[in-house]
């Protein structure tokens, strides 16, 4: 790490990479945004904006479920109880018994108030409240390690299923006449949002996860005129929101993660009048 420090000082001549928290703060933010870019693209192109804010929810939830089982690693039970609630999730929407918002808004309201219930009921609910904004600042070396390995498998594992992910997307019907196990690639990219959202979710914060992940690919997505600038518009974006909204903190005495958002929606309104131009002319 003293190596990229050295380079992040060197490349970066500013005051505030003298700080180390800063420059751990700005390589989770090189790792974590192009995850975020990715994985919400396939997320607001399957209408799924809130099944990941549902997710984001339930994070409370893993976290008293640790606390009750005197579990030290909050994200064990965190990613636990992540999986399981997005497999649940995914089965009742299967069901279709109700429609798919009102399913994800039970989930999400219940995933919430659980967490709050149990948390306060076991200590008093203010000690995990910094959980509800994060903290990208608190990025330790260790954990900026493990999320360059999370953005490389799932790198490898985009381009493995991208194309199924894509035709199931867009024809469940048509993905099934193509031999492609639709229920396997669903309940994979479910899982993949769920590990994502869990790890980040201290860094980032349960209120404002699904922006994040939402709001780069919705810019994109005014931009884009193929699925291969699609994709790379929204990394571009999110990438571009993460570093200049962790500056723009930093100077002016903000939260990280709540700057990075507001950065990210004054793009998508930019993105967004723009193509109402281009539509016009």
């Amino acid at each position: 790490m003293s190596v990229i420090y050295s380079l992040i000082g060197l490349l970066l001549p500013f005051e505030w990479t003298e700080f180390s928290y800063m420059k751990n703060a700005l390589l989770a933010v090189l790792l974590i945004t192009p995850l975020f870019g990715l994985v919400g693209v396939m997320i607001v192109n399957n209408k799924m904006s809130f099944f990941s804010d549902a997710l984001g929810h339930s994070a409370l939830t893993g976290i008293a479920i640790g606390v009750l089982m005197g579990v030290d690693n909050y994200l064990v039970s965190m990613m636990g109880f992540s999986l399981l609630f997005a497999l649940c999730i995914s089965a009742v929407m299967k069901s279709e018994t109700s429609s798919a918002d009102t399913i994800i808004g039970v989930f999400s309201s219940t995933g919430l108030a659980l967490g709050i219930v149990l948390l306060s009921a076991s200590g008093g609910f203010a000690k995990y409240s910094g959980y509800l904004i994060g903290d990208i600042l608190t990025v330790q070396p260790e954990e900026i390690r493990m999320l360059a390995l999370i953005l490389a498998a799932v790198v490898l594992l985009w381009g493995f299923f991208f194309n199924k992910l894509m035709l199931v997307s867009m024809n469940t019907d048509l993905a099934a006449s193509k031999g492609i196990r639709v229920r396997l690639v669903e309940k994979f990219f479910v899982i993949l949002v769920a590990v994502i959202v869990t790890v980040s979710i201290k860094w980032v914060g349960v209120l404002i996860i699904n922006s994040l992940l939402v709001l780069p690919a919705a810019s994109a997505r005014n931009l884009a005129k193929s699925m291969r600038s699609y994709h790379f518009t929204a990394i571009g974006i999110s990438l571009f929101s993460g570093v200049s909204g962790l500056i723009i903190s930093y100077y002016a005495g903000t939260a990280a993660g709540g700057t990075i958002v507001l950065v990210a929606a004054v793009i998508f309104f930019i993105t967004y009048f723009l193509n109402q131009a281009r539509a016009k002319s």
